[in-house]
């Protein structure tokens, strides 16, 4: 009787030698148990990353590729001024005039592009591995053009001659107030010291906006290690208010009538006079600040390269600076 444990075909190159079923697990069935056996995570895990762009600016789609932005502006004069100077008699034959002075301001935009390289032996392998290499790739791309499109709104590209919302050359920046523990630093001060900060870039601005209630500023940013303190420390031992809430419903915007919003960005960690850290507040409008997305991040062309044996996928778009129309309404406070 044959041994119901045995193979008689034998194996590659030893003809005739009866391979048992033992003998077949010890040779490969671990190594393929554990393959098939293996619970296949889908999950694909990408790189950590952050970006608030969208958060903190007003941004315009449309324009196509445009190499510049001009923004119109008009200054007014009265002869004689708009205070006396408008004042006149009977029988007076002389009429004071209203004048107008425009100009263009010039913005830059700039142009994104990036290759996505697909081989074609890997395209032919995603059949098997169930994934598309492109996908992972394009989210790459998506991941590229974010981190760009956050150092764009910040702080601009230096190469380039641009800047961003948090160190506009026309922008004078100031030092935050000492609080009574000697120390400049949002850790180091009360409540009511960390609102008199917030208060005064604000009331600055504004005084800068000649009081224009619609300048007055309703965003501050600062570092993400100010921001968690503030949210996360109480008013005093007995409160139970954090100091960022005392903050929102106390702020000077709040009182004319400005929701004043208040949040973190790396961007603001050291970007402050010797690599201080910097508290910016603004008026998040398009009336006073904005970006152009003339042509958002598009699939432009694929094309074979067959000395790389792959296929080459190019997106691009097409981008401006951060358009600062009127400087009043920003101040920068150092030393948080």
């Amino acid at each position: 009787m044959k041994n119901v444990g045995t193979y008689d075909a034998g194996v590659a190159g030893q003809k005739g030698r009866p391979i048992s079923m033992r003998d077949s697990a010890i040779r490969s069935g671990q190594a393929f148990l554990t393959s098939e056996l293996a619970k296949r995570d889908t999950l694909i895990r990408e790189p950590l990353n952050s970006t608030t762009y969208q958060r903190d600016i007003d941004i315009k789609v449309g324009g196509g590729w445009a190499k510049n932005i001009n923004a119109m502006n008009i200054d007014f004069g009265v002869t004689g001024g708009s205070n006396d100077g408008v004042i006149s008699a009977g029988g007076a034959n002389g009429i004071p005039v209203v004048q107008a002075n425009l100009e263009d301001d010039i913005y830059k935009a700039h142009i994104f592009n990036i290759a996505l390289r697909v081989g074609w032996i890997d395209a032919q392998r995603e059949n098997f591995a169930g994934r598309s290499l492109e996908d992972l790739l394009t989210d790459g791309i998506r991941i590229a053009y974010d981190k760009h499109m956050d150092a764009n709104v910040y702080v601009g590209f230096a190469r380039y001659g641009t800047s961003g919302l948090l160190n506009n050359p026309f922008v004078t920046a100031q030092n935050a107030a000492t609080g009574d523990s000697g120390s400049t630093q949002f850790e180091g001060k009360t409540a009511d010291e960390i609102l008199a900060d917030i208060n005064s870039a604000i009331v600055a601005a504004w005084a800068a906006s000649a009081y224009d209630r619609s300048a007055i500023p309703n965003h501050a940013l600062m570092p993400y290690e100010q921001y968690s303190y503030i949210a996360t420390q109480k008013v005093s031992p007995l409160a139970e208010k954090t100091i960022l809430t005392f903050l929102e419903e106390n702020n000077i915007a709040r009182k004319n009538g400005s929701d004043l919003f208040i949040g973190a960005t790396a961007y603001c960690k050291g970007t402050g006079a010797a690599n201080t850290d910097r508290l910016v507040v603004y008026r998040n409008d398009r009336k006073f600040l904005g970006l152009d997305e003339l042509v958002p991040l598009m699939r432009s062309m694929t094309s074979p390269n067959t000395d790389a044996f792959a296929y080459d996928t190019i997106y691009a778009a097409n981008i401006s600076e951060v358009e600062v129309f009127y400087t009043q309404p920003i101040a920068y406070r150092d030393g948080i």
